[in-house]
């Protein structure tokens, strides 16, 4: 490591990104390595697929790069470059459904502002060890089925830890919005979880609380595992 990059390795994202808008591109590279692999994340849970989630994050870095100078600075840099990212994974998906137009949002609108049930705004405390793979499984499986924004949402939340603030900044919708689409995707992730225990065991009543909390540590787990997915060689080149 040279001593340039040993120097921006300890500086902050805006400091880097003050360096960046002078012209500087091994700050933005810096950043490039701080976020590259998180934004594949995210990429991937809009548009499923490898390839897609690669090019989206690609051209995501060559915008924000380009855009530099609009960023206000009145919010954290990486919530405006998850954003960028979003919108770049959705176009890609509009593309792969072009026999369909693709919102993030979908149909979802009626009844994603109404609900006022409040969700907990903290993460899952996940322990470093994943839980079994047949319970992962069924999280993937059940993440698959859910609608764009829902995945988006959880993932954005529960696994990467954004704040609800920073998740309604990213999906441009209100915290309220945020809540609801939360609360759902917990709700689902729940319902699945307790028909795969009761398909072994049968609760008392006095054992719901007991299983709920269970049921959030075995999701904490889940978000630990999404984190470990994306191989630590991927490297995103602002110059590709």
């Amino acid at each position: 490591m040279n001593v340039n990059s040993a120097q921006f390795a300890a500086s902050s994202d805006l400091d880097l990104v003050h360096a960046s808008k002078k012209g500087d591109v091994a700050a933005f590279e810096q950043l490039v390595k701080r976020y590259d692999r998180r934004l594949l994340r995210i990429s991937h849970t809009v548009t499923r697929n490898r390839e897609d989630s690669e090019d989206a994050v690609q051209e995501a870095l060559f915008k924000a790069f380009q855009n530099l100078a609009e960023f206000r600075e009145d919010s954290q840099f990486s919530t405006w470059l998850i954003r960028i990212t979003v919108n770049q994974s959705l176009m890609k998906l509009r593309k792969q459904r072009t026999h369909k137009p693709v919102s993030l949002d979908e149909d979802f609108q009626a009844d994603g502002d109404v609900l006022s049930l409040d969700v907990p705004d903290h993460a899952p405390n996940p322990e470093q060890l994943c839980w079994a793979s047949e319970l992962r499984a069924i999280l993937v499986r059940t993440l698959e089925e859910l609608r764009p924004i829902l995945r988006t949402v959880f993932v954005l939340r529960d696994v990467e830890g954004l704040t609800i603030e920073q998740t309604a900044q990213v999906l441009n919708l209100s915290q309220a919005a945020v809540k609801a689409r939360l609360w759902r995707v917990r709700i689902q992730l729940r319902d699945r979880l307790n028909r795969y225990f009761d398909d072994r065991t049968t609760s008392a009543p006095a054992e719901l609380a007991s299983a709920s909390r269970v049921t959030k540590k075995i999701i904490g787990l889940f978000a630990e595992c999404l984190r470990d997915s994306i191989p630590r060689s991927y490297s995103a080149s602002v110059a590709r």
